[in-house]
Formats: structure tokens, sequence, C-alpha cells
């Protein structure tokens, strides 16, 4: 038996929690030595889960600190609020721990740039737990891209579309970040859900990169509004004047000429959509229909093609990464239809054979700086923004890979 791969959690709010149940401990070969949480009691209910899963008791703490001080673990897990991921897993580096970030947007370009150097002069890898990378379909349309159905790539689009009022509105009873976040910024701050299998299709930082952006944001009304329905006008923040826009659309520019068109809507009343949209010279996918259009195909029919919307089952068989087929006779496990125990599996395996992770700091800087950047273009009513090439020109020669 493989000797196993020691790990720390740090960070146990609801995403931490979830991952450590369904990914984290049932995978093979995985031993927990460390959970921590700045909240005593997520960390306790951490440790429990630990025992529960028939191992050792772990260490319990408030410190991140303490976590990285121990020699015997090789990785850390970092699911605490945005304004932390990247100075833990700059310090988690430092003592030469792998680790693995949840996505989030970066605050300034000096915090991504910090994160490309650390790796860069420790030789620790870093890697951004992008979930969505490993989604059933953006690798389906990944792979139809690779095979050439859709042509040449010309636009793509996605976004992360979900009703958060919820989570938003009560952060403060739940302990939750994104409330601070939203009532004292504006800007993209969760851009990695679509952008990363975007910039995977488009091989970003792997022969192509962004170079610039615009956004604008929307009036900021839905948290007003949910909030004196569900609170009333005596709650203190149905008067609180929330800074983050309903809707901020964000556009990005490629090296090679390509257009990406991002949509962050988290406050309004909504169906969830990742929204997931490829344009290429002979056909297009679709998400919200679950379609393809291919050119000389499905445009024969003029005004009826609608009627053969929903149509993606038909390529499956076809066309089905590789990756998906493997997972599909092994078992689907984990949360999220999958993606979870995928993206947690890669990691560990990187650190299993102390090798590189499929989504790296180049990757993880350049996603995360689209929020700091956003931010700046809506200040300035829509201005362009320049997105740093983290690479140092190393995206022209760096092989270009899905996951």
């Amino acid at each position: 038996m493989a000797v196993p791969v020691k790990v720390g959690v740090i960070g146990l709010g609801k995403r931490g929690v979830n991952l450590l149940e369904t990914c984290i401990l049932p995978q093979p070969g995985v031993e927990v030595l460390a959970v921590c949480d700045v909240y005593e009691d997520r960390g306790q209910q951490g440790g429990e889960m630990v025992i529960h899963a028939g191992q050792k008791a772990p260490l319990v703490t408030t410190d991140y600190r303490e976590v990285l001080e121990m020699p015997e673990i090789e990785a850390v897990f970092i699911f605490t609020s945005w304004e932390s991921h990247i100075n833990i897993a700059c310090e988690a580096m430092r003592a030469g721990k792998y680790a693995a970030m949840e996505v989030a947007g970066a605050y300034s370009l000096n915090d991504c740039w910090r994160l490309v150097r650390t790796c860069e002069e420790t030789g620790v890898p870093c890697m951004l737990l992008e979930n969505c990378c490993y989604g059933r379909d953006e690798l389906l349309v990944t792979n139809m891209v690779r095979q050439g159905l859709f042509g040449e790539i010309v636009h793509c689009q996605g976004g992360y579309r979900h009703d958060l009022r919820d989570e938003i509105a009560f952060g403060r009873e739940t302990r939750h970040y994104r409330f601070r976040n939203y009532l004292n910024r504006c800007c993209e701050n969760y851009p990695t859900h679509e952008l990363g299998p975007i910039a995977k299709l488009l091989n970003i930082n792997r022969g192509n990169r962004m170079v610039s952006l615009v956004s604008v944001a929307s009036k900021a009304a839905g948290l007003h509004e949910y909030l004196m329905r569900e609170k009333s006008p005596d709650y203190d923040a149905s008067s609180m004047r929330f800074m983050q826009g309903d809707v901020v659309t964000t556009v990005i520019r490629c090296a090679h000429g390509e257009t990406i068109c991002l949509t962050l809507d988290t406050t309004l009343p909504r169906a969830y959509s990742r929204a997931f949209h490829i344009q290429g010279t002979k056909g297009m996918y679709m998400e919200d229909n679950q379609s393809i259009f291919l050119d000389g195909q499905d445009n024969r029919f003029d005004f009826t093609w609608r009627d053969h919307w929903g149509n993606v089952e038909q390529y499956r068989e076809q066309y089905e990464h590789p990756i998906w087929r493997e997972y599909l006779c092994e078992g689907v496990r984990g949360g999220h239809d999958g993606m979870d125990w995928l993206v947690i599996r890669a990691f560990l395996k990187a650190v299993r054979e102390r090798g590189p992770v499929p989504i790296d700091v180049y990757d993880a800087a350049a996603w995360m700086s689209i929020s700091c950047l956003s931010e700046q273009s809506i200040a300035m009513g829509g201005a362009p923004a320049a997105i740093p090439d983290f690479t140092n020109g190393k995206w022209m020669q760096r092989q270009a890979e899905d996951v």
C-alpha cells in the first residue's frame, strides 16, 4: 500500500466542512493530521469528523500557523475567507507544503504577483481548486473544441448566476464573509467558475493569454428589496447601502483576438446557471438550453431549428472527455455533480507524485486578478484595464492541457 498523504485543513465553514466530509476523508490514502478555523466550534466539528471517519484525533487549532509548523504535514487545503487565501497559501509554500486554495477573486495585483513569486522562489506548487474545470459538460465541450467540431473559437461566455441573497443578507448571523464584501466592494468577485474552463479551452497561459478587460455594474437593489421583505425596515442591514452591483458584466480580450464575457448575478431572483457558451466558425454550444448548433446541419431547419435544442446528449458517446469516461466507470462521488471529487483527487495525485499541479499559480493569478481589475474598471466608468502577464513571457512556450 502506498504511503498515505498527510494533510491539514484550514477553514471549516460550510464549504470546508463539506469538502472534508465528502472529498478528503473518503479519498484513499489520505490522513488528516490537523484542522483549523478561527471559530473554535467549527474546528471542534472538523476534529470530530476526522475521528468519526476512523482516523486518529487531529490537532485542532484556531491558528493556521500551528498547522504549517507540523513537519509531517505535506499539504494543506485552504477553505478560509476570500481575503486570506493568498496570504495563507504563500506561508504554506514557504513552509514547504503543497497548497490548495478554494476559489476567490484577488484584492490586488500585488497579491497575485506575490503568489507567483513565492511559488517560483520556493519551488513548491500551489493549486487553485476550481472544480468547474472538471465539470462534465465543460470537459465534453473542451473535447469537441480540441477535435475541431466548432472550428476556430471566436467568443466565449460564462458566469456565476446564483441566487445568494439569503447567504449574503444574513452573513453576520452565519459568519459568512460575503456580507462584508458585498457591503464594501463592487467588482466581479467570483470570476473563476466559468473563466477557469474557458481559459483552459482557449489555452490561456499556454499559447494564449488574456490582455485587457472592461467591466460595468448595474445598480445595487436586490439585497435591499430582499431584506425589507424578509427582515422588515427595523433590521439595521435593511437600510445599509450595499456597494456590490446586482449584475456585473466583464468583457475580456485575449492575445489571439478571442473575447470572453463574464456575468456575475447573485443578488436577484433567478435559476442557477454558469451560462457556459462557446462560439466558433463552425458552430456553437449553449449550456442554458443544453444545445449544440453546427453550421450546415442545424441551420438547414431555418426557424424550426429551435425544435432541435436540448440535443447535447446525442454527442456524449462520441465526445465524452476521457476523464469522465473513466470516472463514470469508477462511480461518480462527492458534491457538485462529482466535480469536487475530481479536483481534490487531482491535487492529491500531484502531492503524492511530488509533481506539478494542473491549475497552477499562473492560472490562479490570472483568473483571480479579474476581481481587482474589474473593481478598477467599474470605478472608472468602464475604463479598460490591462491584465498582466504573470508568466513573464513563458505563456508562449508552455504546453496546452485541459486540466
